[in-house]
């Protein structure tokens, strides 16, 4: 994506079914489950990058024992960072106590982070300061074992405000304002009480406090605390959350806007935000990971009785398409060809720009997330050429020389890598202000291989503000002297903010909108922006379940390619000597390429949630008061 786009938070958790001692006996290595974690982590580094985090916690400890260990980082590179600690610990404990080497109950006893049950998490942060303290997983702390709560997640609530309310109601007193503290302490509430119940009714079955404790464990509903604290969440999320006596789960919200994934077998229970992440860990097969359902949790109990339970009634399926254009791997199965198929779809589009000139046209791709939509716009071509190819020969009658034939065969598309990412250069890309001097310079351009008679096809993945689009990609790109730039976005127009996980917050900042602003300026269209503001105005009162997004009425006197035309405009300085043409994705060529994953709101406004209505008038709000405050 040449826009850089942030916050797509993966969660990894891990529990072993067996005791250590299986592993090291098995595997050579008590650490089994930490070495596991830290590849499931790296695997998902392309979802996050400002931060990480690690927690475990040892089953049946004795009282005085560190049971819950955590470490989390805000490095250059955090994960390496953290678990550079964890082996730091662990070989300093293994250096001064060289007797443990062999002896797994005295690791297990003394060396922190080896534990039975793991959490994992990369961030990308959004809300909030970038502080060690906003890395998860977060800690609930409480002497009693059954009311310590690790969490970390892959989330963003609508309505935070009302859920930080209800706590307020409950008689807490949150010491932040944020949805992950928010959160923690709804689910920390009704753990609080259900423990509390079990154990007055273990009283009066008259057993004493110490008796109760491994009973409590037992008794313990997670479900039942979950269906209670979730009730009135709004949002989309994967939330992963261990309890302090070994239980764990993870939650996804009932449109199945973040993506869960599990395995289990005989050995171990891993869930990770992406597939391939656990059938490359774990080397298992496709059919071997399964998606968790939307409003479901995964919960396994101490005792390693794992269970999938109904937390919330299940919503539409609105399952997030940019994870599968973007944010997850490339090399699970089914991403992989729905990435292919999105430049398919696409070649029509591209083959009209281009007047179907074809041996005029050199095809390309910026950046290399864009490849895989590369290789099935390329196939096209193909198919498409062997067609003219065919036809020609055919048309001869048999009559034509043998040479005509050679000429009529080695016709294929031109393919050349253009772009090169200088990667060196990403690190330093941090403030807004700085962004653009340094943006202009992170692509390298190939030189030789463009006629003046050319035209310059490129495929990105999507388009979002356009920043260096503008900057740097096509002043680069017209260096090479083109008759003809295309860029082509395997995703639709980026029209409305995310409030969901990813970061898209504004409205002003997106190309698709500026570029309506600009046409409803050019015909005299302009009041109905303030007609949209006063709408929005008055819903700002109403339920969430009665909000409607009127800011769609921005977009609907235009067509997509008048859109996509005056964002070329904008997007294109008077240096700039080509013609500069934009190609999008249209939509229901999005649901083609992906149709079991149709969140779309990025791109049509129809939010899967009632508070995604809310959030995008509020930012509507926010831009037409110029108010820089986040809608959510």
């Amino acid at each position: 994506m040449s826009d850089v786009l942030k916050h797509e938070c993966g969660i990894a958790m891990i529990r072993l079914l067996k005791p250590l001692e299986y592993y090291k006996e098995k595997y050579g290595s008590a650490f089994y489950g930490v070495n596991k974690m830290y590849l499931m982590m790296e695997k998902q580094h392309n979802r996050g990058q400002d931060g990480a985090g690690f927690a475990s916690i040892k089953l049946d400890t004795k009282p005085g024992e560190r049971y819950i260990s955590r470490v989390r980082s805000i490095a250059q590179q955090p994960i390496q960072d953290i678990f550079a600690q964890i082996n730091e610990r662990i070989n300093k404990e293994l250096t001064n106590h060289p007797e443990y080497a062999n002896d797994v109950a005295a690791q297990k006893k003394h060396i922190p982070y080896i534990g039975e049950v793991l959490l994992g998490h990369v961030r990308y942060g959004t809300f909030g300061k970038n502080s060690v303290e906003s890395v998860h997983p977060f800690l609930r702390q409480n002497n009693w074992m059954h009311r310590n709560l690790i969490m970390a997640g892959n989330f963003n609530m609508t309505n935070v405000k009302e859920l930080f309310s209800n706590l307020i109601e409950l008689g807490q007193h949150p010491k932040e304002y944020t949805d992950t503290i928010t959160i923690m302490e709804k689910i920390g509430h009704f753990l609080d009480d259900a423990v509390s119940k079990i154990y007055r009714d273990l009283k009066k079955e008259g057993y004493n406090k110490q008796e109760a404790s491994p009973l409590i464990a037992k008794r313990l509903k997670v479900s039942k605390i979950l269906k209670r604290a979730a009730k009135n969440w709004d949002g989309g999320y994967a939330m992963a959350g261990l309890i302090g006596h070994g239980d764990a789960f993870v939650l996804r919200d009932p449109a199945g806007i973040r993506p869960t994934y599990y395995y289990k077998d005989d050995e171990i229970v891993v869930v990770a935000s992406e597939r391939p992440v656990i059938q490359t860990v774990f080397n298992v097969d496709f059919d071997d990971v399964k998606e968790l359902k939307p409003g479901h949790a995964i919960i396994t109990k101490k005792s390693g009785k794992v269970s999938i339970k109904k937390i919330l009634d299940p919503l539409e399926r609105k399952s997030c398409s940019f994870e599968r254009i973007y944010f997850s791997r490339g090399s699970d199965a089914e991403i992989y060809q729905e990435r292919k198929m999105l430049g398919k779809l696409l070649m029509p589009k591209v083959l009209e720009a281009i007047d179907d000139d074809t041996k005029n046209t050199v095809f390309s791709y910026i950046p290399n997330t864009a490849e895989t939509s590369f290789f099935g716009m390329i196939e096209t071509v193909e198919d498409y050429l062997n067609e003219k190819k065919t036809e020609a020969i055919l048309n001869g009658g048999g009559k034509m020389s043998a040479k005509k034939v050679t000429e009529i065969l080695e016709e294929r598309p031109r393919i050349e890598k253009i772009a090169i990412k200088d990667v060196k250069l990403r690190t330093f890309i941090t403030e807004d202000s700085s962004r653009d001097d340094l943006v202009a310079h992170v692509y390298d351009v190939t030189y030789g291989v463009i006629k003046p008679t050319d035209n310059l096809v490129i495929i990105d993945d999507s388009i979002v503000r356009g920043t260096t689009l503008k900057m740097s990609i096509l002043k680069m790109l017209d260096r090479l002297h083109p008759k003809k730039i295309v860029v082509v976005s395997s995703a639709p127009q980026i029209r409305y903010p995310d409030c969901y996980g990813i970061d898209m917050a504004n409205l002003e900042t997106l190309i698709a909108f500026r570029a309506a602003l600009a046409l409803l300026k050019d015909r005299n269209m302009y009041h109905i922006v303030e007609d949209v503001y006063n709408k929005c105005l008055v819903q700002t009162e109403l339920d969430d379940k009665d909000v409607k997004n009127f800011v769609k009425e921005i977009y609907d006197p235009f067509t997509d390619e008048e859109i996509s035309d005056k964002a070329a405009e904008l997007l294109s300085d008077d240096c700039i000597k080509a013609e500069v043409k934009i190609i999008f994705q249209p939509v229901e060529n999005l649901h083609k390429a992906c149709p079991e994953h149709l969140g779309d709101w990025y791109f049509t406004g129809n939010y899967p949630t009632v508070g995604g209505n809310r959030v995008v008038n509020r930012a509507f709000i926010n831009f037409f008061e110029g108010n820089k405050e986040r809608a959510y």
